[in-house]
């Protein structure tokens, strides 16, 4: 927890931090992630693809702007086994959180209006009255400003008692960015050993609660969870599961996609190649 909120002092907000992150409706844990090899990507110019797109904060009633992809201008290249779409031209997860300026309220796009007036109360009261605004003038997002918004967004979940499907969202999108920001790194640099290896830190400790968050989710909600039907969300436990050498999850998340009636063939060949992928794994071990 103190990882996942480290830097939040600077934003007035230090105080969110402590406790367990999740409400637990039984008692089930899990970890973590394995890195892509890392590559040289061709520079672009970020900000062609970007625009800024208008908001009205629920909050406090400020309108203001924030920048956003695209449609339809990026390209995905890939799917990483925990289904984080990897893009050509631009890091579009960098972008997917909506904070409003002024008052410090935020959240992923899908949920950023859908609040209760308690919801609403709380926030004012615990995030707003403590808000230090941010300033940030540059044209695109870095991955530090990036890894911000993340925090502000997990921030505001802890604060208005959302779901756990929306706190292990944040943290598996938030593992995502570092996990960009990895691939961006310049294996030349003098501290790139360093920055990797606090970066794969910190990625297995949100991928950590993101799993945790996702299998309570999974014992308490309804669907679809985060957008996921039931099919897409056992994959998704399944593969985080694997990546962090939990196979006796994987196994069973494995065993029941690969019986389902309901998934689909799409689902049931990505369950096959992970449990490939986990014999290779085992073997390598």
């Amino acid at each position: 927890m103190a990882d996942i909120f480290s830097g939040l002092e600077k934003m007035g907000l230090g105080d969110i931090s402590g406790g367990n992150l999740f409400e637990d409706p039984s008692k089930k844990t899990v970890n973590v992630k394995a890195n892509e090899p890392q590559k040289k990507l061709v520079l672009v110019n970020e900000e062609d693809y970007l625009f800024d797109k208008s908001y009205k904060c629920p909050i406090c009633d400020s309108d203001f702007q924030v920048k956003t992809v695209r449609t339809g201008k990026v390209r995905m290249k890939a799917v990483d086994v925990d289904l984080r779409p990897d893009y050509s031209e631009v890091d579009q997860n960098k972008y997917d959180i909506i904070a409003c300026p002024e008052c410090g309220y935020a959240a992923l796009g899908r949920y950023f209006t859908t609040l209760t007036k308690y919801q609403i109360e709380d926030i004012r009261s615990k995030i707003c009255m403590n808000y230090k605004k941010i300033e940030y003038k540059e044209p695109i997002y870095n991955y530090d400003h990036a890894k911000k918004l993340y925090q502000l967004a997990l921030a505001n979940a802890v604060v208005k008692k959302a779901k756990n499907s929306e706190k292990a969202y944040i943290c598996l999108k938030t593992a995502w960015v570092v996990r960009g920001e990895t691939q961006r790194l310049d294996p030349s640099s003098a501290d790139y050993e360093n920055k990797k290896k606090e970066n794969d830190a910190q990625e297995k400790e949100l991928l950590k609660n993101a799993l945790s968050g996702f299998v309570m989710a999974r014992q308490s909600e309804d669907f679809p969870i985060a957008g996921m039907d039931s099919t897409t969300l056992d994959y998704l436990i399944a593969a985080l599961a694997y990546e962090t050498d939990q196979f006796d999850i994987t196994s069973k998340m494995i065993s029941e996609l690969l019986t389902s009636r309901v998934a689909n063939s799409r689902i049931k060949d990505k369950a096959r190649m992970l449990k490939e992928l986990m014999a290779e794994k085992k073997g390598q071990q």
